[in-house]
């Protein structure tokens, strides 16, 4: 088994290329999914950040409400460290149990947004770092997820800077060209990976 820990920075195009690998096979575990999970309707991980934040927290219908939470962490580090608190060992803990289950030839790809941010470099085989110019994140941002401009620029402020990330990086995977040079790179970066599998 070989263990790949992918990101990027915000907007850089994580999930294209996390999507692209699992399409040659490679198993995807999504940190952000595995978070979601964590604090779904009615889990243990709700009711503990609801003890931590007040149920101001949740929607009408009883789930939590993302928005709002968002609101609360995102300009003030000790309270989002608050919430890492609770959510960060459920996903560790179930990426293990998905993990435990795998065959001894899989290629597991973990896309974790803030893997550099956490030093978590050493948790995997081979870091994968998606890169595109802070200009252009901002762009797609913008374009694709309906964000303003000092908004968008404000996410991509908050995680680890450009240069930061990719001197973290086993391999880098550029993503600032079209479709078709991504998904070439994507190819490359498949057949590096399927190599170093214990049967490659």
């Amino acid at each position: 088994m070989i263990t790949v820990g992918l990101t990027g920075g915000i907007g850089s195009g994580k999930s294209t290329v996390s999507g692209l690998l699992a399409s040659y096979g490679a198993v995807v575990i999504d940190a952000d999914v595995l978070a979601r999970e964590a604090v779904a309707t009615g889990t243990p991980g709700l009711g503990a950040v609801v003890v931590e934040f007040g149920s101001g927290v949740l929607a009408a219908d009883g789930s939590l409400d993302r928005k709002r939470l968002a609101e609360i962490v995102f300009t003030k580090p000790d309270r989002r460290a608050a919430l890492e608190s609770i959510v960060h060992p459920l996903v560790r803990d179930r990426s293990r149990q998905l993990v435990a289950g795998l065959p001894d030839d899989a290629v597991v790809v973990h896309e974790v947004p803030l893997l550099v941010e956490k030093g978590m470099e050493d948790d995997f085989d081979v870091v994968v770092v998606v890169d595109a110019s802070d200009e252009l994140r901002v762009r797609r941002l913008v374009d694709h997820r309906g964000l303003s401009a000092p908004d968008a620029a404000a996410r991509i402020a908050a995680q680890a800077d450009r240069a930061t990330r990719l001197a973290s990086a086993n391999i880098v995977v550029p993503n600032d060209g079209p479709p078709s040079a991504l998904a070439a790179s994507v190819e490359a970066l498949w057949s590096q990976l399927a190599a170093m599998r214990p049967d490659g």
